[in-house]
């Protein structure tokens, strides 16, 4: 590749250029990689934290349900009558480029649908429970896909800083190299060329 560049101090000073915004490049590559990398790291842990909370607050809930199930018979009915959730709302911040999603809940106070009369302390546990689980699932999802994207963005930023360091850059050494080389070369011979001329006039 490098002999195919035609060896002017034109283009030598162009690839020269070229050369060094090439290893900027690859420098702020791997600085966005680093800084993907560690947001994925938080975020991972983050993500441990948040499931162990939901297994913990699952079991609380699916114990305090199993309890108002035998004090209140099977509670479908008065489930049912509990609204679908549809106060979910996404949207997104940018990180190095890399759009991750943010997962907001109304954060509406819990109220109670089934009336005292008909329910127990129990259920009113599991209700409470359960719509902790709901928002924690809410934040967790938010985290799995903000570290899939991210996990995305750094795959995507380490094969540009590769190509960078591996091809980019040892291209245009090369071609810098060639270059020099054969202005250094024909400098000698121009050089050589002098000599002659001159001790051939003071020998006239």
């Amino acid at each position: 590749m490098a002999e195919q560049v035609f060896p002017t101090k034109g283009n030598l000073i162009k690839i020269k250029k070229s050369l060094e915004l090439a290893r900027t490049g690859f420098d702020l590559l791997d600085r966005k990689r680093n800084i993907l990398v560690r947001e994925t790291m938080a975020l991972i842990d983050t993500a441990k934290e948040i499931q162990s909370l939901i297994n913990t607050t699952y079991a609380k809930a699916y114990e305090a349900l199993q309890a108002a199930n035998v004090t209140l018979g099977i509670v479908d009915e008065i489930a049912a009558g509990i609204p679908v959730e549809n106060g979910v709302s996404i949207s997104y911040r940018s990180v190095m480029g890399v759009e991750i999603p943010s997962v907001t809940l109304d954060a509406n106070p819990r109220k109670n649908y089934f009336g005292y009369q008909r329910t127990s302390m129990q259920l009113d546990e599991a209700y409470a429970r359960f719509d902790d689980v709901k928002r924690l699932t809410a934040r967790l999802a938010e985290i799995e896909n903000s570290v899939y994207r991210l996990a995305q963005g750094i795959r995507k930023t380490q094969k540009r800083a590769n190509a960078l360091k591996n091809i980019i850059i040892p291209r245009f050494d090369g071609q810098v190299k060639f270059i020099s080389d054969a202005l250094e070369e024909k400098e000698r011979e121009e050089f050589s060329r002098l000599k002659v001329i001159k001790k051939t006039l003071d020998k006239q």
